[in-house]
C-alpha cells in the first residue's frame, strides 16, 4: 500500500499540487460555494475540526478533476502545514483531525454523486489512510437514516466504531470536545443547516479565515517558483485509483436504497415539486 501510494504521488507530481491554484479567482469561488468544506476550529485536545456540507454540496460548477484538485490540496495543506504547525504548538505529534458531517438538504439527487464522492474517499483510503479520529454526523434527515441502516454492516468494525450519528445538529455533543467558537456554523444554537449564516461565520465561505490561508499559501508557493506570468486555467489532472471491492459494494449499496426510497416516495415528491413549482411562479421567481 505504502508503494503505490509513493507511486501514485510521483505519477500525479502530489508534492507540487500546493503550488498548483485553481484560477481564474471566479472558477475557484465556484467550487468552494459547491464544494462545502472548511476548518472551524480545533478540539480540547488540538485536533482540527473540519466540517463537510454533505446534503448541499452540489459538484455542479465545475469538472470533476477541479473538486478532485481541491480536494487534495486541503488534503496536503493538512498535513504539510496545519498538522505539523499544530504539533510544535502543543509540544506533541497531532497526526488526525475530526469531521462533522451536515446532511442538511440530503435529497435523491445525491445518487448523481456517489461516483465523485467514491473517488474521493477512494483517494482518501489508499493515500491518506487513518488521518479522521471520529466523524460526527448531524442534522440527518430519514434518507440518511435508510442508507446508513444498510451500509452499516457493510463497514469494518474500526470504521464503524469512528462514525457518531448525533440528534440535531448536534450541539451539546459536540461542546464536549470542542469550544463554542470551534463548533461548525451548521451546529451552533438556532442553526438549520449548512446555508443559513453569514459569511465571517460559515466556514464555507471563501472569505473564511481558513480558506484564505490556504489560497495564499498556493498562489505565494506558485509566484516564488519564479513564474513571470500569471497562472492560467486548467485544472490538475490527478489518476483517479480504483475503488476497492468493499467501496464498490457500499456505493452501490446506497444506489440502491436510493431508488427503493425513490420508488416508494415517487407520488409525493412528484406532488411536492409541483407544489413547489407552483409556489415558484406565484411568487413571481421564474
Amino acid at each position: 500500500m505504502l508503494v503505490e501510494c509513493l507511486r501514485w504521488r510521483v505519477d500525479n507530481e502530489i508534492d507540487s499540487i500546493l503550488s498548483k491554484p485553481i484560477v481564474p479567482t471566479e472558477l475557484y469561488r465556484d467550487v468552494r460555494d459547491s464544494q462545502l468544506i472548511g476548518m472551524s476550529g480545533y478540539t480540547k485536545e488540538g485536533l482540527p475540526v473540519f466540517a463537510i456540507g454533505v446534503g448541499l454540496s452540489t459538484f455542479d460548477k465545475a469538472s470533476v478533476h477541479y473538486y478532485v484538485q481541491s480536494h487534495i490540496q486541503i488534503n496536503e495543506y493538512r498535513d504539510r502545514v496545519l498538522l505539523p504547525s499544530i504539533s510544535k504548538k502543543n509540544g506533541r505529534p497531532i497526526t488526525t483531525c475530526v469531521k462533522v458531517l451536515d446532511m442538511t438538504g440530503l435529497k435523491l439527487s445525491a445518487l448523481s454523486q456517489i461516483k465523485l464522492v467514491t473517488i474521493i474517499s477512494t483517494i482518501d483510503d489508499l493515500n491518506y489512510p487513518e488521518k479522521t479520529n471520529t466523524y460526527y454526523v448531524v442534522n440527518a434527515p430519514y434518507i440518511f437514516s435508510a442508507c446508513w441502516k444498510v451500509v452499516k454492516p457493510l463497514l469494518q468494525e474500526r470504521t464503524r466504531k469512528k462514525v457518531h450519528v448525533l440528534s440535531g445538529c448536534g450541539r451539546d455533543e459536540l461542546l464536549k470536545i470542542m469550544d463554542f467558537t470551534s463548533l461548525p456554523h451548521f451546529c451552533r444554537s438556532g442553526s438549520s443547516g449548512s446555508s443559513h449564516h453569514t459569511q465571517s461565520a460559515n466556514c464555507f465561505s471563501i472569505n473564511h479565515p481558513f480558506h484564505q490561508q490556504l489560497y495564499n499559501y498556493v498562489k505565494h508557493h506558485y509566484e516564488t517558483q519564479g513564474q513571470a506570468e500569471p497562472a492560467k486555467q486548467g485544472s490538475f489532472h490527478v489518476g483517479f485509483p480504483e475503488p476497492e471491492a468493499e467501496r464498490c459494494v457500499i456505493a452501490k449499496t446506497i444506489e440502491s436504497e436510493l431508488h427503493k426510497f425513490e420508488n416508494r416516495n415517487g407520488l409525493a415528491v412528484s406532488i411536492d415539486d409541483r407544489k413547489s413549482s407552483h409556489e415558484t411562479l406565484a411568487n413571481g421567481d421564474l
